[in-house]
């Protein structure tokens, strides 16, 4: 049965975003998307969605997408539904949600020219980055930033997950957020 409504909600997603491209317009101040779905992918991922939010209008891709990897279990260097790693997980989400190509390690992946952003500042798919091992100035964990102090990761002990940035241990790993060009 969840498998039927994680299905039907990308489903549904990808049909409204094919609609939309393809020039159909939507009435002024109206709902961007079905809400009964909308509150359901809102309630997976543990943050607040909104059918007449923009913002989330235009995310609505990166969160269908992600919702649909939660639970995945870690694999190091895996690059599939049987398993990831962090740097997997967010290689994957950038090539499929926004059509690029980035670098596949996680060391490669913080020495890309971005802009840096702070914790404040951060942005739906912007990348966060923390030192999670006891070497505190190697990067070694990176996530996408979903909202409301939120993000998306392949967590070792958890598989795919969403985390909040001010949880302890990933207030004392940060190390910084990052927007690509």
């Amino acid at each position: 049965m969840l498998k039927f409504s994680v299905r039907h909600i990308f489903v549904s997603v990808v049909l409204l975003f094919f609609l939309l491209s393809c020039g159909t317009q939507r009435p002024q101040g109206g709902l961007l998307y079905d809400p009964k779905e909308v509150a359901q992918l809102s309630n997976k991922l543990g943050v607040g969605l909104s059918n007449m939010d923009k913002d989330d209008d235009r995310n609505m891709p990166l969160y269908a997408e992600a919702s649909l990897w939660l639970g995945v279990p870690y694999r190091s260097g895996g690059l599939s539904r049987k398993g990831l790693d962090c740097s997997g997980f967010t290689f994957l989400m950038y090539q499929k949600v926004y059509g690029k190509t980035i670098p596949r390690s996680t060391a490669d992946l913080s020495k890309m020219k971005m802009s840096n952003i702070s914790k404040q500042n951060l942005k739906t798919g912007d990348l966060v980055f923390f030192a999670t091992s006891e070497d505190k100035n190697r990067i070694n964990h990176v996530g996408i930033y979903l909202k409301e102090g939120h993000f998306i990761h392949a967590s070792t002990s958890k598989g795919v997950i969403v985390s909040k940035l001010d949880e302890s241990y990933y207030e004392r790993a940060w190390k910084k957020g990052g927007r690509l060009k």
